[in-house]
């Protein structure tokens, strides 16, 4: 042994990857590159004045509890705020004590990884999939089941075939990185598939309140809570700065979520759950998620103005009625991971769609963000993109 490098790692260390959307956004920070690779919301829709009065308001009024340890489960008012949201709205019969409050919806995957996998398990997921997911379960040894689908997501009879799996993982709304929406009759069929093949549903729901033409249908969860865990986010709607997410799970799961988390970091910081109340208690999202929606509704229609100008009928792509992408196939022979250096030569960058599988990946696909940049920066990123892919006109 190297005496110089006493430390020995663990097998399931070779698991632990970096984040090729992390590097890619590394390469997006040069000077002079316009980025449609990265998933950040605009920081040009954080509501910064909103933030200082809570923050202010929070030192002034309860500094004593908010700058102290706390429960591992999480700020109750806000557990309970969480709770009356997703009854109303997401169709789900919570009580607070069903809410953990984690840092960041991240935290979720993880703490679930921890807590539903061995090594070797099967995790079923949708054909693309979440890159954070798959990173999230990989230090667990996790294997991986594709589940095949089509434009309106997983198809329920493919469920039988992975009925071994500890868990299904689905993106319903607006998915990182196609942009689908899972309607309503696909949603009950997934979930009654599920229940027949006794395979729990695990339901990420960052991007749903994202929405630019219709709201999404109620979650996948509500059809069948006793076999879900449902995760959210404050990150999209508020700031991924304060990362504060939250976990709804079966009051059979949830102990062992709250004893992992125990392990981990004993509590979410409470300084920021408090900040987060103050805020959506005082009806903060009713204002300001419709503007958060504009914005993109108007970023995304140039997206889709650029792609139909610079690639016309060379590329398909479908149009999201949310989120904060679109992915877009270009013709086979075309390798996007191949192409990325001479795009971010040129002045743009994107993430190469090979990173969202879990096997069998696809070549000739790329995911492209369209929230932190205006349109004439969309118009020209497209263009040079195009370009260095060679399909400019």
């Amino acid at each position: 042994m190297d005496s110089s490098a006493p430390f020995r790692l663990a097998q399931r260390a070779a698991r632990i990857r970096p984040s090729i959307i992390r590097e890619i956004l590394n390469l997006a920070a040069r000077p002079g590159v316009i980025s449609l690779a990265g998933g950040l919301p605009s920081p040009d829709v954080f509501p910064v004045e909103r933030i200082r009065t809570a923050v202010d308001t929070v030192l002034r009024e309860s500094p004593r509890e908010a700058l102290q340890y706390a429960p591992t489960e999480g700020y109750a008012p806000l557990r309970e705020w969480v709770a009356r949201q997703l009854s109303q709205h997401q169709g789900l019969k919570v009580e607070a004590s069903d809410v953990l409050i984690t840092i960041g919806s991240q935290q979720g995957l993880d703490l679930i990884g921890k807590a539903l996998l061995d090594p070797g398990s099967t995790v079923a997921v949708e054909t693309p999939t979440y890159v954070g997911a798959l990173q999230a379960f990989n230090p667990y040894e996790a294997a991986y089941a594709s589940v095949p689908g089509d434009a309106e997501g997983p198809l329920p009879e493919a469920l039988q075939g992975v009925r071994d799996a500890r868990f299904l993982y689905l993106v319903p709304n607006f998915q990182n990185p196609t942009g689908a929406c899972i309607g309503e009759a696909r949603r009950a069929a997934l979930a009654d598939a599920a229940r027949a093949a006794g395979l729990p549903l695990v339901e990420d729901n960052p991007y749903g309140e994202l929405w630019f033409d219709a709201p999404p249908p109620r979650s996948i969860s509500s059809h069948w809570p006793e076999g879900s865990v449902y995760l959210g986010s404050f990150s999209k709607i508020l700031s991924p700065g304060l990362r504060l997410g939250y976990v709804v799970a079966p009051r059979t799961l949830m102990p062992k979520l709250v004893q992992a988390k125990q392990a981990a970091d004993l509590h979410t910081p409470i300084f920021n759950q408090h900040i987060v109340h103050r805020m959506v208690s005082s009806g903060l999202l009713d204002d300001h998620v419709p503007l958060i929606r504009q914005r993109y509704r108007e970023q995304r229609d140039a997206m889709q103005q650029a792609l139909q100008r610079h690639l016309g009928d060379r590329c398909r792509w479908t149009v999201p009625g949310g989120g904060m992408f679109f992915w877009v196939e270009v013709p086979e022979g075309i390798d996007t991971m191949a192409r990325l250096e001479t795009a971010v030569a040129a002045g743009v960058a994107y993430v190469p769609g090979f990173a969202f599988y879990a096997d069998q990946s696809r070549h000739n696909l790329l995911r492209l963000s369209f929230v932190t940049v205006s349109p004439e920066q969309i118009d020209r990123g497209v263009g040079l993109m195009a370009r260095a892919l060679g399909l400019s006109h």
